[in-house]
């Protein structure tokens, strides 16, 4: 098993404490890139993927760990997408 596909397991999984920069490793392991945020983005983070729908969230502060309502809503897009 791929250190990616462990990740993705990680995160199918929904644990309390999954990471910002996991959630982003992931994204991009699933061809997501960050779009860059305009000079008033804020914490607001934007995924683009060529062919699936785009991903925005909050980034989360001041801790890193991301919230279950984010994870979910990212879970049921991408598993509806066939990406996990």
């Amino acid at each position: 098993m791929s250190r990616i596909d462990k990740l993705i397991a990680r995160f199918r999984g929904q644990p309390r404490d999954f990471t910002w920069d996991e959630l982003v490793r992931l994204l991009e392991a699933l061809n997501y890139s960050q779009a860059t945020p305009g000079g008033t983005g804020g914490s607001r983070r934007r995924f683009v993927h060529q062919s699936a729908p785009t991903i925005s969230l909050h980034k989360p502060h001041p801790g890193n760990v991301v919230k279950r309502y984010a994870m979910a809503a990212v879970l049921r897009v991408l598993k509806e997408e066939g990406l996990v």
